[in-house]
């Protein structure tokens, strides 16, 4: 059996850009220069459930975590991610090394160490401010609503894990410290 027992998670959208918000693509298909380092290394990749496209599809505006903050986007999140969970456990129990997961910094649900936040609510009419909707964005260094229920879940079943990001605004720039850090 040839197997290096080694994975690492990733967020859905640095295998399949087509899940993202159509402006926020800042590459086409996947994050190559990651994923064939990753694959050269031997790494077992386990791609993450996408929160919002699973919630609202592809044609969806973008959003900040207040929107993602409510009680039932949490439970699809928290039904979404056990089964994650019950592979790590299954992995765990049998020697595997669950090497880390790497999210999207910038995401309101997939972001590790920054979010993005604003007062992003109501119809878009004619009494619609969107200046003072688009100045109220603000990057905040909190994890996004998806990875923290993914941290309680992580928790609650004595499961740790390195979390990694790579920046929404600029995926590829991360590649290399990520690279450094695994490899």
């Amino acid at each position: 059996m040839n197997r290096s027992k080694k994975i690492i998670l990733l967020s859905h959208c640095i295998l399949n850009s087509n899940a993202k918000v159509y402006s926020l693509a800042n590459y086409s298909g996947c994050i190559s220069e990651l994923i064939t380092s990753l694959c050269d290394k031997g790494y077992g990749i386990l791609q993450l459930p996408c929160p919002e496209m699973l919630t609202c599809g592809v044609n969806r505006w973008g959003m900040v975590k207040e929107q993602c903050d409510t009680a039932i986007y949490k439970k699809q999140y928290k039904k979404m991610l056990l089964p994650i969970i019950n592979q790590l456990i299954d992995y765990k129990n049998n020697g595997y090394e669950i090497k880390g997961c790497i999210g999207i910094d910038g995401s309101p649900n997939c972001g590790i160490n920054k979010t993005c936040r604003a007062d992003w609510k109501g119809e878009i009419d004619k009494f619609f401010d969107l200046e003072k909707k688009l100045n109220s964005l603000q990057t905040v260094n909190e994890a996004g609503i998806f990875m923290e229920v993914f941290f309680k879940l992580l928790k609650k079943n004595n499961l740790e894990l390195s979390f990694f990001a790579l920046d929404e605004e600029n995926p590829t720039a991360l590649v290399k410290a990520i690279q450094k850090e695994l490899l």
